[in-house]
């Protein structure tokens, strides 16, 4: 059985892409296209890991996760940061996520951070 992966991504072409790819290796995939509308979503849905832009309109990576980080249980759920910003490494040391990478990026680079994150499926 696949993972709970949130993408928080203000990219049309990223999101369907990294959504498309996730749900076929069985993941449950859900998706935003910024921190608000995910707000909304993990309220009543916790995923194990959130693959989130830095930089997005209405809500951006920085003030989602600042929310994110004051739900009880958030310190459950992964987050991987994803950013072109030059400064990237900074934000996410000041974020406390668990990965990032710099944008522009390759698949199997974000497929890969991933797994290192989720590790092995739990058994069901």
């Amino acid at each position: 059985m696949g993972r709970r992966i949130l993408i928080v991504e203000d990219d049309p072409g990223l999101r369907e892409t990294l959504t498309e790819v996730l749900a076929d290796d069985g993941h449950e995939v859900r998706v935003a296209e910024h921190g608000e509308a995910a707000l909304g979503i993990i309220q009543g849905w916790t995923p194990e890991l959130i693959v989130l832009d830095l930089m997005m309109p209405e809500m951006d990576g920085y003030a989602f996760r600042n929310a994110q980080r004051e739900l009880p249980g958030s310190d459950a759920t992964k987050v991987l940061l994803l950013s072109a910003a030059p400064a990237v490494a900074a934000a996410a040391d000041e974020l406390e996520t668990d990965a990032f990478l710099v944008k522009p990026f390759g698949l199997y680079d974000v497929l890969n951070a991933i797994d290192d994150l989720l590790g092995e499926a739990p058994a069901t």
